[in-house]
């Protein structure tokens, strides 16, 4: 088993980084009067409230179980994660369309560019960390797989958010590192209109391709399908078993639940049976640690 990707350092380096960077793009987009940074200063205005929104999420996916919620709290982040798309598509992507529509009606020249690029040029910096930080925990779980199937696959909703929302950000300063370059060359700045408009239209589309990824794992997605396998071929694979009839499994935020349909290898006793399905779930819980409830069911069929 792969070591366990840490979250909290990876929403912590996004948190810090885009903090930093929506301060200096909110004084760059007052001093220059650039329609594409301000669009930049609200893009990470917006990624800061979400890394909060996510630490909130990972908090209270902690809680114990209790009589109303037996099976914990888990999933609990698949709701944050799934509200910070929403977050990133209204506040970050409608208002930068917006501005750029705005702009492009009402142009207003641009004053002072070296400072908005030297702004962009730091925020590259800072978003190039806060992204490394991000892949090097992806790359715990990641398994040979390539960024965009790990992306598709991985149950860690809140990986998924950040690694979408760096991606996106890097994508937009280099926009908008564009469009401020155009604008002061041609001296048109139809141009940072259209930039602040174009980087709006990617945060939508990243946005809806988090909230699609979030959407499966709050209806209810099993564990990953490398996972899903291994487990198989553990239980086909015990002496104690004779069949396996079927593996159910549901992921809940950090945590999965298991439910295991087995036909058992004769003991000659009910207490030695008893005995070889607690020693399977022992081994398997050990096996995998992910699993934090395991239903087994004995049976000779595989008649529901």
């Amino acid at each position: 088993m792969s070591a366990s990707p840490d979250s909290l350092k990876s929403i912590l380096f996004a948190l810090g980084a885009n903090s930093t960077i929506a301060v200096a793009k909110g004084f760059a987009a007052f001093y220059t009067n650039s329609g594409a940074m301000l669009a930049e200063a609200i893009h990470s205005l917006a990624d800061s409230c979400n890394q909060l929104l996510l630490l909130l999420g990972l908090k209270q996916s902690k809680r114990p179980p209790n009589m109303e919620y037996p099976l914990g709290f888990g999933k609990s982040i698949y709701f944050w994660s799934f509200l910070v798309a929403m977050v990133l598509f209204s506040l970050g992507g409608v208002f930068s369309v917006y501005e750029g529509w705005h702009k492009f009606n009402h142009p207003e020249e641009i004053t002072s560019p070296m400072i908005a690029v030297g702004v962009l040029l730091f925020a590259i910096v800072a978003e190039s960390i806060s992204l490394w930080g991000c892949i090097r925990e992806i790359n715990k779980e990641r398994r040979g797989r390539n960024y965009f199937k790990w992306f598709r696959e991985s149950r860690r909703s809140e990986l998924v958010v950040v690694f979408g929302e760096d991606i996106a950000a890097l994508l937009g300063l280099g926009v908008a590192l564009l469009a401020i370059a155009l604008t002061v060359l041609t001296g048109d700045p139809v141009y940072d209109a259209l930039g602040s408009g174009v980087i709006g239209v990617l945060l939508l589309v990243i946005a809806v391709y988090i909230a699609v990824e979030v959407k499966a794992l709050l209806i209810g997605q099993s564990v990953e399908p490398h996972i899903l396998e291994e487990m198989r071929e553990f239980l086909q694979n015990r002496p104690e078993i004779d069949k396996l009839f079927n593996l159910l499994t549901m992921q809940m935020g950090h945590d999965a639940m298991v439910a295991v349909k087995a036909q058992m290898a004769e003991t000659g006793s009910e207490r030695g049976m008893i005995d070889a399905i607690n020693k399977v779930e022992s081994d398997f819980k050990q096996h995998f640690p992910v699993t934090t409830w395991l239903f087994f069911e004995p049976d000779i069929t595989d008649d529901d």
